[in-house]
């Protein structure tokens, strides 16, 4: 009689842990509430970023997403925030990112904290922001 694969292999312990984060906030073009932007929680990773979790933002421009990855180390969590404010002629989305703080990162499947951004206005051409046709 056979004996099953796990049966007859020692106990590994799993190194890698389950890390979560959780963001949210509200985007503002011209003094109201932005629909629509597209939102995506990544991991980044050294070769390619790990999508986490993604969402818009609602009628009143506020937005909550959380998400979770497996990693041997700290996760680096960051929101990518995809818009057209002001720009709905042009092909590309204004791309603005925002890393999450070391603080808002939970060991385990659900967040202890969530990372509030606050009303961000997407009016301005915030710092590091770029152009994503791809998104």
């Amino acid at each position: 009689m056979a004996v099953p694969l796990p049966d007859i292999l020692p106990k590994i312990p799993q190194l890698r842990k389950v890390q979560s984060t959780a963001v949210k906030g509200k985007l503002l073009c011209d003094g109201k509430g932005y629909e629509k932007a597209r939102l995506k929680l990544y991991e980044v990773d050294p070769i390619k970023d790990t999508l986490m979790s993604e969402g818009l933002t609602n009628a009143e421009g506020e937005f909550e997403l959380s998400g979770k990855d497996t990693e041997w180390t700290k996760i680096d969590p960051k929101l990518n925030i995809y818009h057209n404010c002001h720009d709905e002629a042009i092909e590309c989305w204004r791309k603005v990112e925002i890393v999450i703080p070391d603080d808002f990162i939970t060991e385990g499947e659900n967040p202890a904290k969530t990372f509030d951004i606050g009303i961000l206005n997407i009016n301005a051409v915030l710092p590091g922001e770029s152009r994503d046709c791809l998104n």
